[in-house]
């Protein structure tokens, strides 16, 4: 169903008043590792030929930046609508907005201790963001991605996987007598739809099907890469979920990914060590001193174990 100005600017439009007084900035928005259409918008370059001024509020001008940066703090669903459907919406919401604004300066509220708290810290976000944009930018373009994956992968081989199946039962009796069982030339899966506690592999005869190492809890992973193809673990295998008996059908060698499948994941990893390297040299030559919660100095027996209960 198509907007329009009069049905948009009703209820769901003037909702957004108040969330455009205060637009949100977050927390530093590449801290969490954001998908870039969630992240913090970039600063607007703004060229006064092209950045007319379109409003005055108190003699202050309302840049046309201002409110196409506005924009980007809507659902996606409103972003999508035409310019000249959203922007006279949001001027109007800008404008009233900077009004509510100059009623709290009136009053006063800017010199509140707790309301100057929220302002120096929205100050204080809004610093965070621009500089983790300005730093982070420009390594997450989709060639500077690239260029970093396919350096970081030269001559890598894929992982090696294993194609299993196993029998989970509830104790290791149990598990004993299956191998035995199948010592004694038991058929794998025939067992598997006897006795296994797992429904879902059971059903194919405990087949598994092709897995990493590091898809599995460390114990069962540890077993399976231990055995060769066609072989089934001499003694059962413990784990969380019960005892398992396991054999390998095959291993192989899976082909390396390729940026294409990895580029979010990858994206995300270079996000946080970049964040991480920032937050490090930041900490260079700065004095940081950290206090007990109740705001005295931590001593040396604060982090201690307490001494041992006498029975």
């Amino acid at each position: 169903m198509p907007y329009s100005h009069k049905s948009f600017a009703g209820a769901a439009g003037r909702a957004l008043i108040l969330s455009l007084a205060v637009l949100p900035l977050g927390g530093p928005a590449w801290s969490q590792a954001v998908p870039a259409d969630k992240a913090a918008p970039a600063p607007v370059k703004r060229e006064a030929p092209n950045d007319p001024v379109v409003a005055t509020v108190g003699g202050k001008p309302v840049l046309l930046s201002e409110v196409q940066e506005a924009v980007t703090s809507l659902p996606a669903n409103a972003r999508s609508m035409p310019p000249q459907t959203i922007l006279p919406i949001l001027l109007d919401q800008i404008i009233d907005a900077r009004l509510l604004t100059a009623e709290a300066r009136k009053a006063g509220l800017d010199k509140e201790p707790a309301v100057r708290r929220l302002m120096d810290a929205a100050a204080d976000r809004a610093l965070q963001t621009a500089l983790l944009h300005r730093e982070i930018d420009p390594l997450v373009t989709d060639a500077a991605l690239k260029a970093r994956f396919d350096k970081e992968n030269a001559g890598k081989t894929g992982e090696t996987e294993v194609h299993a199946r196993h029998i989970l039962v509830g104790d290791e009796a149990a598990a004993k007598k299956i191998t035995g069982d199948l010592k004694a030339g038991g058929d794998f899966a025939a067992l598997s739809k006897e006795y296994s506690k797992d429904p879902g592999a059971a059903a194919q005869g405990g087949d598994l099907g092709f897995f990493k190492k590091g898809d599995m809890v460390p114990e069962f992973a540890a077993a399976a890469f231990a055995l060769k193809d066609g072989e089934v673990t001499a003694a059962p295998v413990q784990t969380q979920f019960g005892w398992h008996v396991i054999q390998v059908i095959e291993h192989r060698q899976a082909p390396p990914p390729t940026f294409e499948s990895a580029q979010e994941e990858f994206r995300q990893k270079v996000v946080q060590d970049s964040v991480q390297a920032m937050v490090a040299r930041a900490r260079v030559g700065v004095a940081i001193e950290k206090f007990n919660l109740d705001g005295s100095k931590p001593r040396a027996t604060d982090m201690a174990e307490p001494p041992p209960r006498v029975k």
